[in-house]
C-alpha cells in the first residue's frame, strides 16, 4: 500500500537529489552496471519500502523489495535492492534511505509499545492519533497501523469529539447542548468527550458519551476514574497522551480499555545501511 502519491515522491526527489543531477537527467543513462542495496542495520519493524520502490521506478531503475510494510527483521536483512544507472542510483537511495529510515523508526515503536501493552493485558487496544506530525500524516499512519496500532477506533462513522477545553471553558451546561445537538443532527454518529478530571469524566459519562478520552492522566489517575464509572456506564474509556513505552503495562492494566499514544511519531530513527555495487 503507498500512502505517499507520485507528486509527493517528485517532491522528495527534487529536494534530495544529487547535486547537480536532475530526474530526466538521472533517466537518461544506460541502465547497467550498479546496483544499491537498503538492509536493516539493526532489528525492527520495517515500512515504507513500497515508497521507497517507486522512488526507484520513477528513476528508471529495476527494484525488488525483500518484506513488505509491518514486517519484522533483523540485522542485515535485505530490504531494497535497486538497478540502474549511476545518476538514478545515487539521486534516489538518499530520500529512499530517509523515509525508509523514519517510517521505520514509528513503525518499531509502536510494535514495541503494543507488545509491551498486551504482554500486560493482551485485550487491551493500542491506537495512535490522526493528529501526526505536518507533512507527515499519510505515512505515520501507515506507519503506526505497520507496528500493530489502529487509527480509528470502532466502525465507521469516526465519532465527533468534544474537547476538554468546552468543561474548561463553558462548563458542563454547554457540553450537554453540544451532546444533545449531535444527537439530534447525526443520530449515527457515536460522541466522544475529552477530559483532564474526575469530576468531568463522570459528568461526561451522565451526558451520555460512548468514548470518553482522558487526557494526560497518570495510570493512577485512570485506575481511579474506571472504577467510578463502573457503576454502569458501558461506553469505551480511553487514555490519551505521549505514553512511553515504560508506562504500557501500567497503563493497559488501569481500567482503560484503549491506549492511544502520539509516543511513536517522535521515535529515533531506523538504522537502514546503504551499500553499492558494481554488477
Amino acid at each position: 500500500m503507498l500512502m505517499l502519491d507520485d507528486v509527493a515522491l517528485h517532491c522528495l526527489l527534487k529536494r534530495d537529489r544529487h547535486p547537480g543531477v536532475t530526474v530526466a537527467e538521472a533517466t537518461s543513462h544506460d541502465s547497467r552496471g550498479m546496483t544499491v542495496t537498503l538492509r536493516a542495520g539493526a532489528a525492527g519493524t520495517v515500512c515504507g519500502l513500497e515508497e521507497a520502490e517507486r522512488i526507484f521506478t520513477l528513476l528508471g531503475c529495476a527494484v525488488d523489495i525483500a518484506a513488505a510494510s509491518g514486517a519484522r527483521v533483523e540485522t542485515n536483512d535485505l530490504l531494497v535492492a535497486a538497478r540502474g544507472p549511476l545518476a538514478s542510483l545515487t539521486s534516489g537511495w538518499q530520500p529512499a534511505q530517509s523515509l525508509i529510515e523514519w517510517a521505520s523508526g514509528v513503525a518499531t515503536a509502536t510494535a514495541d509499545f503494543v507488545a509491551a501493552a498486551r504482554a500486560a493485558n493482551p485485550g487491551i487496544v493500542v491506537a495512535c492519533p490522526r493528529k501526526a506530525i505536518p507533512g507527515a500524516r499519510p505515512l505515520a499512519l501507515k506507519a503506526a497501523v505497520s507496528g500493530g496500532a489502529v487509527v480509528q477506533l470502532g466502525a465507521s462513522p469516526t465519532p465527533t469529539l468534544i474537547l476538554a477545553e468546552h468543561f474548561a471553558f463553558e462548563g458542563a451546561a454547554s457540553v450537554r447542548d453540544r451532546v444533545a445537538q449531535m444527537r439530534q443532527t447525526d443520530p449515527g454518529r457515536p460522541v466522544a468527550v475529552e477530559v483532564e478530571t474526575l469530576a468531568h469524566a463522570l459528568a461526561a459519562a451522565d451526558l451520555g458519551a460512548d468514548m470518553i478520552q482522558l487526557r494526560k492522566m497518570r495510570p493512577d489517575e485512570v485506575a481511579a476514574t474506571a472504577r467510578s464509572l463502573d457503576r454502569g456506564w458501558t461506553g469505551q474509556l480511553i487514555a490519551v497522551g505521549a505514553i512511553p513505552t515504560s508506562l504500557a503495562a501500567a497503563y493497559a492494566t488501569s481500567g482503560a480499555d484503549v491506549l492511544m499514544t502520539s509516543m511513536p511519531y517522535h521515535a529515533p530513527l531506523a538504522d537502514i545501511r546503504v551499500a553499492f555495487e558494481r554488477d
